[in-house]
């Protein structure tokens, strides 16, 4: 029969516990920047001159208004023949670019440091007595790790330029364009008369020829890029005539040179755009003339309501709001002199609604410990009836991602300690995405300690006993008071203190427990704790 009056007493060790512990051996990690500034400066780079030629340069080309960081960018423009000894000229040059003075061409490879919109790029060429160029454009520094997204469409340019002015008369046209997908447009020009100032954010080219100036200016070419993709308007001639006493030509059909009486009708012309999305600026200006001192005038019919028009300029515009999503018919804008009316075609302006982009949402955690489980899933909503999908770029190699739930998880090791940047995570409808900010994990080493245990042993039975045949402990510990699952045992009486070591990060919880030779045991100590 086993009796319990030899059992060792609990109530020396109860409170006996002095716990220390020495965090040593901790890897710090101290995270380092080589982050350089960015910046953009404009230079003019030209060869030497030589004799000019006589005959007139004509340049053409579109340059491409978009190159990816690490990729090769290059453009070298056409020249027509028979030009001469040419030198080449550029203002605005990308400062990651190289600019070849004696053939135009400009070439290079931009950095992430280089990211960005390199704006109002002009190439010139010149062979002493006259001047082409190619420009103002623009040059679109993408990332080299941008989240895919579905195709979308290019952009849409339209617009009749007139091509005749008469000198000392302002020449105004501005082509009418727009994106599906909603993108920031861009424009560009090639063989931009000198006269002629040209603006990047809105295609318009303006300018007043002086009667020095006049002549034909060929192969004038208007493009639009939505940073993807650019379409350009057909090339066009404008003829700058000698001051006349006679007005433009009546003919629906652009000419040249071709003058009638003053008492001709005024012309207009131009192709305005028949769909906005609701949200987006819809904006459209006929191009008219008329006989050299006339005034003329705009007016319009059926103009839409969330429209506003200028009956000096004939500009249409507007944002329609979602509530305005339909079909607007038989739109007319005409222009008079004061005796004679004429009209563009009527048109229909259709108002689509706006399409419901996916929202994505979320906060990843940016460290974890090696060893540990990492675990990131984002929010993400959709219009009614929409699929979503998931994708991700720069994925660290330990991680697992599922492109149904947008769910990264996985277990680094402690060789795989480190930073991983540029992670983004993009939810798509099929037809527009978003993403989350680019954001980093930091792997941390696995952080060990140890705890030092200290007790006074026990001398008595529970019964009062002297207790003579104290065998030794067993020193329990666990990561919580009801989980104490690891143990050592002592087997010396004479052990009061016990270092235990390879802790990791966390609070620890520890217990003494002593037997004696005969293998009975006392109950747990108290129970003390350290956090690593």
């Amino acid at each position: 029969m086993l009796k319990f009056a030899q059992l060792p007493t609990l109530a020396r060790l109860t409170g006996l516990f002095v716990l220390t512990s020495v965090l040593a051996g901790c890897p710090q990690v101290e995270p380092t920047s080589n982050a350089a500034a960015a910046g953009s400066f404009d230079s003019s780079v030209a060869a030497s001159t030589t004799p000019a030629a006589t005959t007139p340069i004509t340049l053409a080309g579109v340059p491409p208004s978009s190159v990816t960081v690490g990729n090769s960018y290059a453009f070298q423009p056409t020249v027509s023949e028979g030009s001469g000894t040419i030198t080449f000229s550029i203002q605005g040059q990308p400062p990651w670019a190289s600019f070849d003075a004696s053939t135009g061409a400009l070439s290079g490879t931009p950095s992430v440091s280089d990211e960005g919109l390199s704006a109002d790029i002009t190439i010139s060429a010149s062979n002493g007595s006259s001047t082409g160029s190619v420009g103002p454009f623009t040059i679109l520094v993408n990332p080299e790790s941008v989240a895919a997204v579905p195709p979308s469409e290019p952009p849409v340019i339209s617009g009749a330029p007139a091509t005749s002015v008469q000198s000392g008369h302002a020449y105004s046209f501005q082509p009418t364009a727009s994106s599906a997908s909603g993108k920031t447009l861009a424009f560009s020009i090639v063989n931009c008369p000198s006269w002629a100032s040209f603006s990047t954010a809105t295609g318009a080219l303006t300018g007043t020829p002086s009667s020095t100036q006049a002549g034909t200016y060929s192969n004038i070419t208007i493009s639009v890029s939505d940073g993807t993709t650019s379409v350009a308007l057909a090339a066009f001639t404008i003829t700058v005539q000698a001051p006349s006493t006679t007005a433009p030509s009546t003919s629906s059909t652009p000419a040249t040179t071709v003058q009638t009486p003053s008492t001709t009708a005024p012309t207009i012309s131009g192709t305005p755009a028949t769909t906005v999305v609701a949200g987006q600026a819809y904006t459209f200006q006929p191009t008219a003339a008329g006989a050299a001192g006339a005034t003329l005038t705009f007016s319009i019919s059926n103009k839409p309501a969330w429209a506003s028009f200028n009956t000096v300029t004939g500009a249409l515009t507007g944002t329609p709001s979602s509530a305005q999503a339909g079909s607007y018919s038989s739109v007319t804008i005409s222009v008079s002199n004061g005796t004679t009316s004429v009209a563009l075609a009527a048109f229909t302006i259709t108002v689509q609604a706006p399409q419901v982009a996916p929202t994505i949402s979320g906060t990843p955690a940016t460290t974890v410990v090696a060893g540990q489980a990492y675990t990131f899933q984002p929010t993400a909503t959709g219009a009614a009836g929409a699929m979503l999908s998931f994708s991700s770029s720069n994925k660290p190699a330990w991680a697992n991602f599922n492109i149904a739930t947008g769910a990264l998880t996985g277990t680094p090791s402690s060789a795989q300690v480190g930073t991983y940047s540029n992670i983004s995570i993009s939810v798509s409808d099929g037809t527009n995405s978003a993403a989350l900010p680019a954001f980093a994990i930091t792997v941390t080493p696995t952080v060990t300690g140890f705890a030092t245990l200290q007790w006074a042993a026990p001398t008595q039975n529970t019964n009062g006993s002297a207790l003579t045949n104290l065998a030794g402990y067993v020193i329990y510990w666990g990561t919580s008071t009801s989980a104490l699952t690891q143990s050592i045992t002592v087997t010396s009486a004479s052990t009061t203190s016990y270092v235990v070591s390879g802790l990791t990060s966390g609070t620890w919880y520890f217990a003494v427990q002593a037997y004696d030779s005969l293998g009975n045991n006392s109950t747990l100590s108290n129970i003390g704790s350290k956090t690593i």
